[in-house]
């Protein structure tokens, strides 16, 4: 049955979701050297490990898919797949994100990169019941150079396929200070803004990420629970939280689900969403997530209905979307 339900993706990496069998087949088709040819032990290097420790060694899991992402009929390709993957779960919209400044290795400059990923979404939207955007990320670790680059190329994009700006990757205490001046300009432009935050890193960057970088949504922000001013902050501003629980415990931003935040912002109505974070890293789906969430909170139909209209409301998408995803409840 869960399956069958309408689903809304909001928080998902495109470098984090590409299939091993397509790493196998572009490697071979650009001569790129792999570790291994066979798909196992692909899935073995691309998939976190039981005893991952932390988000910095989680994160090393997208060494491999990113070799092959650099050409544009890779990107087109590796988009027009997660779309497919996503329909075949009746996923009605999904917000995918990732960081041009990462393929760039083959020569392609920023707007090339983005329009390849763009061109897999809409190849998709032709043959699938499916709509996607682009969220582009900015890394923490990069430069304050390379992230104003992101927003400069992303510009021509914005509402033809790019709709928000976002920070990523490893999560120092504090990072928000570094980019406020290329958010504040992105925003400027138009774009939407979700920054991750509170995920490795204390509440105080959530607060952060609202107050100084103008955050409408949180990519995690599980830090919350352990902050009340960070908390108080979300739930009075009706700041939109994307929730990830499978990556979240892998990560260890969370140790067990019997500590798992949801439930309890949920019942406080805090407005939280379901997302896979990365479908091959984490080895999921949604309606995997669904069902965890299911199964260890008894969420029920009609809370899974909230998640979906609160879903909605917090997509970056336009009215017409929003009323077409509205109909499917």
């Amino acid at each position: 049955m869960t399956k069958k339900l309408p689903k809304i993706e909001l928080h998902c990496h495109l470098d984090g979701s590409v299939r091993a069998n397509t790493i196998i087949d572009i490697a071979k088709n650009e001569n790129i050297t792999l570790p291994s040819f066979d798909e196992n032990e692909i899935k073995k290097l691309v998939q976190v490990p039981e005893d991952c420790t932390s988000l910095n060694e989680y994160l090393k899991r997208f060494d491999l898919p990113n070799m092959i992402m650099q050409t544009k009929e890779g990107l087109e390709r590796v988009a027009f797949e997660l779309l497919e993957d996503a329909a075949s779960e009746n996923v009605k919209y999904i917000e995918i994100r990732f960081a041009p400044q990462l393929h760039t290795q083959g020569g392609l400059s920023f707007k090339e990169i983005i329009q390849s990923v763009i061109n897999g979404i809409n190849k998709a939207e032709k043959i699938y019941d499916i709509r996607g955007n682009v969220i582009l990320s900015c890394l923490r670790h990069m430069s304050v150079e390379d992230a104003d680059l992101t927003v400069e190329s992303g510009k021509e994009f914005l509402n033809k396929g790019v709709v928000a700006i976002d920070l990523a990757g490893p999560e120092e205490e504090g990072f928000a200070v570094k980019f406020k001046s290329v958010i504040d300009k992105a925003r400027g432009y138009g774009y939407k803004v979700t920054i991750h935050a509170g995920e490795a890193a204390s509440g105080q960057n959530v607060i952060d990420a609202i107050k100084l970088l103008g955050a409408q949504r949180i990519g995690h922000g599980v830090r919350i629970k352990d902050m009340k001013e960070a908390y108080d902050l979300v739930k009075n501003n009706n700041v939109v939280l994307e929730m990830c629980p499978t990556s979240n415990i892998q990560t260890k931003a969370i140790e067990d689900f019997k500590q798992y935040p949801l439930l309890d912002f949920y019942k406080d109505d805090i407005k939280v969403t379901l997302n896979t974070d990365n479908r091959t890293v984490s080895n999921i789906d949604l309606t995997d997530e669904i069902n965890l969430i299911s199964d260890n909170f008894k969420f029920n139909n009609k809370d899974y209905k909230k998640i979906y209209l609160n879903s909605i409301d917090a997509t970056f998408a336009d009215e017409e979307t929003k009323a077409w995803l509205r109909a499917f409840i």
